[in-house]
């Protein structure tokens, strides 16, 4: 059985995955398999620079300001390095053997075809704007603004098989406890 952790921005999907870790549960998380396949794989590497220009990397790094001009400077653009950094993580997922997946923009990549299961964790949404606006230091208009690049967070929870409330108040691991027996049905 494999599964997806997935939920918008400030829900506190990596909270859920990290007391999920500490249950023994191996997690792929996609963000970092992207960030370390954009460092690593030489053959994603020549994809970018032929996508993006050369200049995308600087001495083998990543050049982050180029990247970033060339994704905000179109959504085609954004597709474009979505199209070759997407199917390089699924692979990697696949490859790596893990049945549990992390994933943000799940449904957005569809990722949702590598997995059996797919959990979202909720939280309100004035919830989820302080949360980011604590952790990155950033106005709320721009949490809004990232909140708009995601899908809304009732369409995820509409397509999921089980959800998490992390409002802060209700008991998370009983609602693990609760996923797990789910997941082991």
């Amino acid at each position: 059985m494999s599964v997806a952790i997935t939920g918008g921005i400030g829900s506190g999907k990596s909270y859920v995955c990290r007391l999920l870790k500490q249950r023994g549960i191996e997690i792929y998380d996609c963000d970092a398999a992207a960030k370390r396949l954009m460092r690593e794989s030489d053959d994603l590497k020549k994809r970018l620079q032929a996508l993006v220009g050369e200049d995308v990397y600087t001495d083998g790094e990543l050049n982050k300001v180029v990247m970033a001009k060339y994704l905000l400077s179109s959504e085609e653009h954004a597709r474009a390095v979505d199209n070759v950094v997407h199917p390089a993580v699924a692979d990697d997922f696949i490859r790596s053997g893990m049945t549990w997946m992390e994933c943000a923009i799940l449904f957005e990549s569809g990722f949702q075809r590598l997995v059996d299961q797919v959990v979202c964790v909720v939280a309100p949404l004035e919830v989820r704007i302080r949360r980011v606006m604590e952790r990155d230091g950033i106005s709320r208009e721009k949490v809004l603004e990232w909140m708009t690049r995601q899908w809304p967070q009732e369409e995820v929870l509409r397509q999921s098989d089980f959800w998490i409330l992390n409002d802060g108040k209700d008991n998370l691991n009983s609602q693990i406890d609760n996923l797990i027996n789910f997941i082991k049905e």
